[in-house]
């Protein structure tokens, strides 16, 4: 066997996505090594020529983790068909490697959202297995049920999906904060929505040990190594947790 990395290890290398994420590249046969078409499996290494599209792909020199607070209004992708404006964009006259975000906040959601060129890095903290927390500031139209903050946490089916947050906390009597371990699509906004509410805002202030402190609407900071060791290791235990049955670790 042909020795070197995976092409899907050395894709996400590149900046291009999650090791899973560039197994489409590969299975839709947009990628080629030496001119060649290639497999799920294909194994490359310095000599081979990679490219995707038509275009080389190279290992970038330098990974950065970085930490986005994002307003409201932008979409959580690298592009939109629709033109709408996105979150990477705030990153682009600074941040010259390519980057692409870890995960999603909806459109209208603001806060905490984690950006990285480590393919490696965005799985870890994106696999149904990472169950790591992410903790959300609630603001209501309306007061809250005094029913919702225990349906909640015990498990709320709405139209067949059950929603299922591990803490809910008042703060008064139309603010909460949430926390999630497994977010499924607009959690949160549906489950306001069962109970007759609406968000005023909708803000994520930490994911794992990493907070949002008061870093500004639209402005970003570079995690340290600190941190990212932290994130690596708030994973590592969470995932230890749910093996052994603790409820720590449990997905919401």
């Amino acid at each position: 066997m042909k020795e070197g990395l995976r092409l899907q290890a050395y894709l996400a290398s590149c900046g291009l996505g999650s090791r899973r994420f560039c197994e489409g590249f590969i299975e839709q046969g947009r990628v080629r090594v030496n001119g060649l078409p290639v497999i799920l499996g294909t194994r490359v290494g310095p000599e081979d020529r990679v490219t995707l599209d038509g275009r080389p792909v190279e290992p970038q020199a330098r990974l950065r983790y970085i930490a986005l607070n994002k307003p409201p209004g932008y979409i959580s992708s690298m592009a939109d068909e629709r033109n709408r404006p996105v979150a990477a964009s705030l990153l682009k006259s600074s941040v010259p490697e390519r980057v692409y975000n870890i995960g999603r906040l909806d459109q209208w959601s603001s806060g905490l959202l984690l950006f990285t060129n480590d393919g490696d890095f965005a799985s870890l903290l994106v696999h149904p297995r990472s169950c790591i927390d992410k903790e959300y500031l609630v603001r209501c139209d309306l007061p809250i049920p005094e029913e919702l903050p225990r349906g909640f946490m015990e498990g709320l089916r709405v139209e067949g999906v059950v929603y299922k947050a591990e803490t809910v906390g008042l703060v008064d009597g139309k603010t909460m904060r949430i926390v999630l371990v497994e977010g499924k699509n607009r959690e949160i906004r549906t489950v306001l929505g069962h109970y007759g509410l609406r968000a005023l805002f909708l803000r994520r202030e930490r994911i794992g040990p990493i907070e949002l402190g008061d870093l500004p609407e639209g402005a970003f900071r570079d995690l340290d190594a600190r941190e990212v060791e932290a994130l690596r290791e708030y994973s590592k235990n969470a995932r230890l947790k749910t093996r052994s049955g603790g409820k720590e670790g449990k997905a919401g």
